[in-house]
């Protein structure tokens, strides 16, 4: 009898059988986002996006996102609570705003704060719009602009020289991680303007824990 035969070499599902694992399970392996939800589908430019985990366990996160001891100032740490009243949030509250925007609500805009080629290099979050931080940071762009942006994107309303955001949209901001300033500048910004803070809200993890945790990213 050859060694392919009844008596010749075992089988990988044998092997792994011997091993104390299963070929099955390992065939049906999978990383969900949380126990009960394997992924979400959102809207990203008109078409769906799946986001999801890295399904390869063995992943690691890009040298772009990896450096742990970047110079600060500027690049200095972040306080949990940014400012009374603004919400910080997590991976799955994001995830929440991201289901609600595909789901048709208009009143929620997501918010990429990072300037250069930080979106093209690491992608952004599937749903949000790329609106570099100094857009809406008045020492560095004309007032006008930004107040078009306020006016265009956000729906706030201007009457002279006094605002009203009575119809303003929830912002979700986010940038590179916890110790990036380009959305918490915006966000000051736009609080000292008067934006309700109970309209704002931050993903402080930003992109470097998004990317951490193996979930989706696409092309800004």
């Amino acid at each position: 009898m050859s060694a392919s035969g009844k008596f010749g070499i075992p089988s990988i599902a044998c092997l792994l059988a011997l091993a104390g694992g299963s070929y099955q399970a390992v065939a049906e392996e999978h990383v969900y986002i949380t126990h009960d939800l394997p992924h979400v589908e959102v809207m990203h430019k008109g078409k769906k996006v799946k986001i999801e985990r890295n399904q390869d366990t063995f992943n690691t996160i890009e040298p772009d996102l990896a450096l742990t001891s970047r110079p600060c100032p500027p690049f200095c740490i972040q306080p949990m609570t940014l400012a009374p009243g603004v919400e910080t949030i997590g991976e799955l509250e994001m995830i929440d705003y991201l289901r609600a925007l595909s789901a048709g609500n208009t009143n929620i805009i997501v918010i990429d704060s990072r300037d250069g080629d930080w979106p093209k290099r690491t992608g952004i979050i599937p749903g949000a719009v790329v609106i570099p931080w100094d857009k809406l940071f008045l020492a560095r762009n004309d007032p006008e602009k930004v107040a078009e942006i306020l006016e265009d994107k956000f729906k706030a309303n201007r009457d002279s020289t006094f605002w009203s955001f009575s119809q303003s949209k929830t912002l979700v901001f986010y940038c590179n991680g916890p110790w990036c300033g380009q959305s918490p500048t915006n966000i000051k910004t736009l609080l000292a303007l008067g934006y309700p803070a109970n309209r704002i809200k931050w993903y402080r993890g930003g992109i470097q824990e998004w990317k951490s945790l193996g979930l989706t990213t696409v092309e800004p």
